[in-house]
């Protein structure tokens, strides 16, 4: 005869206290993901505005240089807002299922709300590891290049 395991056979139990921090937590993940939202924007517009105004003052240089500098930094902007755009959008998603889900005590928006989560931090601690590892390889390239001249 087989015979679950205690973990196979574990179950949740999400009382009024744990709703009640679930809720404030979707709400404060609701603010936050509102605010990266008009981040995202104001990088977008930067990007623009960087564009446009340097282009147009030749500050990063003279003629054609000027214009491929302003046109590469608002670029940059513009792809940062792009991949910061999914982690908030994660967030977002999370702070929305997880009002569904307590309100209606719906079990699958209460997958899909922890399952936006679970992407949100993902898609967080990669960027992590990848910044760091731009950061660690820009110090040694620095340091070699400190070596060698």
């Amino acid at each position: 005869m087989y015979q679950k395991s205690a973990f196979e056979s574990f179950e949740l139990e999400v009382n009024e206290d744990i709703r009640g921090y679930l809720n404030e937590t979707a709400k404060w993940s609701y603010f936050l993901s509102i605010l990266g939202f008009i981040g995202i924007g104001f990088m977008v517009l930067g990007g623009i505005g960087v564009s446009l105004y340097t282009g147009m003052n030749q500050v990063g240089g003279t003629g054609a240089y000027a214009l491929g500098y302003s046109a590469g930094v608002g670029i940059v902007y513009i792809v940062l807002a792009l991949v910061y755009l999914f982690p908030v959008l994660y967030l977002f998603k999370f702070s929305n299922k997880m009002k569904q889900a307590l309100k209606l005590k719906n079990n699958e928006a209460f997958k899909l709300a922890f399952l936006n989560l679970k992407s949100h931090y993902k898609f967080m601690g990669i960027f992590t590891i990848v910044v760091f590892s731009i950061y660690f390889l820009v110090i040694i390239g620095v340091a070699i290049s400190t070596a060698l001249f």
